[in-house]
């Protein structure tokens, strides 16, 4: 068998096992079905509840899950399942800004140091290094305070303190890519910087940093949901994950379920985006 034909084979080999991997893991299509679930409540809410989620309910407050409330209702009388299906909107949204904010920022900082390299390198990965030495919660605060308080600004904050764990991935992978044979060839064939940067070095220095985000998104819903039951992110009366477990709080010895189920809600939208960015980055096992 020639070099050619081998390779073709352990390419087929690799493509029939991931397809594989995709069919015998229900843990996998799960957690999709769970993120998309999650994604069509923040579009389309009205598809799972008609109760308004701000509108409380005469002679409702505090009532057990039943068949007409599934999930029970709050303190107000409001149901609880519909602020949940609507707090989706705020987390979810919330959350991606922050992810993106992360994921361009610091992929720019880091392709820029591990492409360019001397000077440049050094100067942006010390300050990353500063970044990353203040923990992310406290830099998120430090953020708030500054802009004040809010969704928009809580999102902000996240996406400023997770700028420095994407330069420093990026920065990495395109140090090991630019390291490749094949991008010394682009360059030994007359490659300019950039040309050999957008063609050779970027798609295929980015497929760990997108899984990554996939994994950062379940640890922003964890920090804004955190920074709303400190009462630093969405103001009430409008639902949040953070928020309804922060108002539940006070009513765990008689109504359990006004903290249960939305901490419940935020723990599967977090195992779900780990689960979707180990198969992202290949690590199915």
């Amino acid at each position: 068998m020639s070099l050619v034909d081998y390779a073709s084979a352990r390419h087929r080999a690799n493509a029939t096992r991931k397809t594989h991997n995709w069919r015998i893991q229900p843990g996998l299509w799960l957690a999709w079905a769970v993120m998309l679930l999650a994604l069509l409540a923040a579009f389309a809410p009205g598809l799972f509840t008609h109760y308004n989620p701000t509108q409380g309910i005469p002679g409702a407050q505090r009532l057990a899950p039943q068949a007409a409330y599934w999930l029970g209702t709050d303190q107000l009388g409001r149901d609880l399942f519909a602020r949940i299906i609507y707090g989706a909107s705020q987390s979810l949204a919330a959350a991606f800004a922050a992810v993106a904010m992360g994921l361009i920022g610091g992929t720019a900082l880091g392709v820029l140091a591990g492409a360019v390299g001397g000077r440049t390198e050094n100067t942006l990965m010390r300050l990353v290094d500063v970044l990353l030495s203040i923990p992310s919660l406290l830099l998120s605060l430090s953020v708030l305070i500054l802009l004040g308080f809010g969704t928009v600004h809580a999102a902000l904050a996240v996406g400023i303190a997770s700028i420095a764990s994407f330069a420093r991935l990026a920065r990495g992978e395109v140090v090991r890519v630019r390291r490749s044979e094949y991008v010394e060839a682009a360059y030994g064939s007359g490659g300019r910087f950039w040309q050999v940067l957008w063609r050779h070095i970027l798609p295929n220095s980015l497929t760990a940093v997108i899984a990554f985000a996939a994994l950062q998104f379940g640890q922003a819903i964890l920090a804004l949901s955190t920074l709303s039951f400190l009462g630093y992110g969405t103001p009430p009366p409008t639902p949040e994950w953070g928020l309804l477990i922060a108002e539940g709080r006070n009513y765990l010895a008689t109504a359990w379920w006004l903290t249960t189920f939305p901490g419940i809600v935020v723990v599967a939208i977090v195992l779900s985006a780990n689960r979707i960015s180990q198969q992202i980055a290949g690590g199915d096992a």
